[in-house]
C-alpha cells in the first residue's frame, strides 16, 4: 500500500491530484498540505511512505522541502516547468511528472515508488555502534528500547530474550527512521516500544510482556504528545 501525502500551493491542483489518486488502486492520500511550513512541522508524525511534492510554490519550493524530509519517505515531484527536472534527480527522487498530470503517467510514478517502499520495508535490520563494537540488530528481536541513564546520546535495547545492547550515539529521530514504522512505536521522550510487546494499552499507560526481576511486568508511562498516534493504531 502506497500512503502518501500532498503538498501544493494550489488549491485547486491538490483536489486534481487527490482525484486521479483515489482512482488507483492501492493508494491512500493520508493527508494534503498547501503550506510547506505547515507540512515540515508535521510529516515527521505522519504514517505515511511516499511524498508528492509541487516545486513552484512561494516562500519554499519543493526542492527545499525534500532537502529536509526523512530519507524513509520517498519523493514524487510535480511542476508545470520543466528546467527543474535536473535538480529534482540530483536528490535522487522517485520520480519527475509533468503538469497536467495524466492518470497513466501518475501510475507509473507510483509503481516505481511502490517497488522502492517494498525494498525498503525488506530490510529487517538496523546496523550500528553499540557496546559491543559494529552490530547487526534484527528488528524482529527488540522489544523495547529507552534512552540510557548513564548517557542520554545512547539508547538501551532490549531483545525479546532479555539481552541487553547500547547504541552509540544515536537519537530518537533516526533510530526511528531505521525501524519499520508498523512494528514500533515512540511512547514519551524516552521510550520506544515494540508493538508485539504490548499486553494491555490505555490513554496513559501501557503494561508490556516484558518482565523485571523486582517490578513484575514493565510499565511505560504514555507522553501527551504520542497519545493520539498510539491511539489511532489501536483504534481508540
Amino acid at each position: 500500500m502506497i500512503k502518501c501525502v500532498i503538498l501544493d500551493d494550489e488549491l485547486l491542483a491538490i483536489s486534481y491530484l487527490k482525484l486521479l489518486c483515489e482512482q488507483i488502486e492501492n493508494v491512500e492520500v493520508v493527508k494534503a498540505f498547501n503550506d510547506p511550513n505547515i507540512f515540515l512541522n508535521e510529516i515527521g508524525n505522519i504514517d505515511c511512505n511516499l511524498c508528492i511534492l509541487d516545486i513552484e510554490m512561494p516562500g519554499m519550493n519543493g526542492l527545499q522541502v525534500a532537502e529536509l524530509i526523512p530519507d524513509s519517505k520517498k519523493i514524487i515531484f510535480t511542476t508545470a516547468y520543466k528546467e527543474y527536472a535536473a535538480e529534482a534527480f540530483d536528490l535522487n527522487v522517485v520520480d519527475y511528472v509533468r503538469k497536467p498530470i495524466k492518470k497513466e503517467r501518475l501510475i507509473q510514478a507510483f509503481q516505481k515508488a511502490r517497488e522502492l517502499v517494498q525494498n525498503t520495508q525488506k530490510k529487517d535490520f538496523i546496523e550500528w555502534n553499540t557496546n559491543i563494537g559494529k552490530t547487526v540488530i534484527f528488528t524482529d528481536q527488540i522489544a523495547y528500547i529507552k534512552t540510557s541513564e548513564i548517557d542520554s546520546r545512547d539508547k538501551d535495547i532490549i531483545l525479546n530474550d532479555g539481552t541487553n545492547i547500547v547504541l552509540k550515539n544515536l537519537n530518537f529521530k533516526n533510530l526511528l527512521e531505521m525501524l519499520p514504522s508498523k512494528d514500533f512505536a515512540q511512547v514519551n521522550k524516552k521510550e520506544i516500544i515494540a508493538l508485539s510487546s504490548i499486553k494491555v494499552f490505555s490513554t496513559n499507560e501501557i503494561i508490556t510482556t516484558i518482565t523485571l526481576d523486582d517490578v513484575g511486568f514493565l510499565k511505560l508511562q504514555v507522553g501527551e504528545i504520542y497519545r493520539k498516534k498510539l491511539s489511532d493504531l489501536f483504534g481508540k
